[in-house]
């Protein structure tokens, strides 16, 4: 994790940069630190691999990236106080956790919101999202370099079988503490716990929580399937993610390396959220065979559980314009 010192060091890098421009350029003058709450095993994860080298190769090595699996950097949102403090890193973050600054990010992570990748990158790539992110940009500090990662969808993970909202009474599951997510899985009749994805395991070992939710790919990375018993395919957010930097440092960078990490971010995200499409029937019959039960069911009653959650949190009219895009 980043020590004051550290911080301390980026922000007066970041205020050089800023005060005098961009520095002359030699190798490795640039360094950016790339935070995850996966592991090296997830598909995501190969397609930060694949950021990092083509960054590299393109930049004939004077942008230098790092990887960071496993929160080792800290928690999603003190990386993104970091960014927001001008130090060079980033974070795969999910829009909810971007709503924080600009709202109308959070509309992304409700419920039932499009279906599968190719719809929400349909989204990510619009005129409409590009507003949020230059919204981001100057009002929060922070830089979106593309939000096309698609991690998959996210399904219940408990001790007993699940078949309507009425199963999850009283059931105080895990989930990300960004507003839409809370009012989701409070809506789908759980309470919400929020917390850290690297403390979900011991929590569910020692009972201090009951259940938690998640894509596959995750959900067999942090082997969760050893911790709990059913995984209802509900299907319920569609999690893409992006990655987000440091607006200081992302304007340091000399043009051309500005439009190396932006295009390279996004092909990167497209190869990792395939990767993900393609996992997903993979770790599932890994699961299944240590003993985890997948169940399928009618998600009918909870699309309609939840169907409310867009107006509840001030969302109803921009769901309008997100269909539009989707309709096209």
């Amino acid at each position: 994790m980043f020590t004051l010192r550290k911080s301390l060091s980026a922000l007066a890098v970041a205020g050089l940069m800023l005060g005098l421009g961009a520095p002359l350029a030699a190798a490795q003058d640039y360094q950016l630190n790339v935070s995850t709450a996966l592991t090296p095993e997830d598909p995501i994860y190969k397609g930060l691999e694949q950021f990092r080298d083509k960054v590299a190769e393109r930049s004939a090595g004077k942008l230098e990236v790092r990887i960071f699996p496993s929160s080792q950097l800290g928690k999603d949102e003190d990386v993104l106080e970091q960014a927001r403090a001008g130090a060079n890193v980033a974070v795969l973050v999910d829009p909810g956790r971007l709503a924080v600054f600009v709202k109308d990010f959070g509309v992304l992570g409700g419920p039932y919101l499009a279906d599968g990748f190719e719809g929400m990158r349909k989204v990510v790539t619009s005129p409409l999202f590009e507003g949020w992110s230059k919204q981001l940009h100057d009002t929060s500090g922070h830089q979106i370099l593309s939000f096309n990662w698609w991690q998959g969808q996210r399904n219940l993970l408990t001790q007993k079988p699940v078949t309507t909202p009425a199963d999850l009474a009283g059931v105080r599951m895990r989930t990300p503490g960004a507003p839409v997510w809370m009012e989701t899985i409070s809506a789908m009749g759980a309470t919400p716990t929020p917390m850290g994805f690297g403390e979900v395991y011991p929590a569910l070992q020692q009972n201090v929580i009951d259940a938690a939710e998640a894509q596959d790919t995750a959900t067999h990375g942090a082997r969760l399937y050893e911790v709990v018993k059913h995984l209802t395919k509900t299907h319920h957010i569609g999690l893409i993610t992006g990655l987000v930097t440091s607006a200081a440092w992302f304007d340091g960078l000399p043009a051309d390396l500005q439009a190396i990490v932006r295009e390279e971010a996004l092909s990167a995200g497209d190869a990792a959220s395939k990767g993900t499409e393609d996992a997903t029937a993979t770790v599932d019959a890994d699961m299944v065979s240590k003993g985890l039960s997948i169940d399928e069911i009618d998600v009918t009653p909870f699309k309609e559980a939840t169907a409310g959650v867009y107006d509840k949190l001030g969302y109803g009219e921009l769901k309008k314009e997100v269909d539009a895009i989707l309709a096209k």
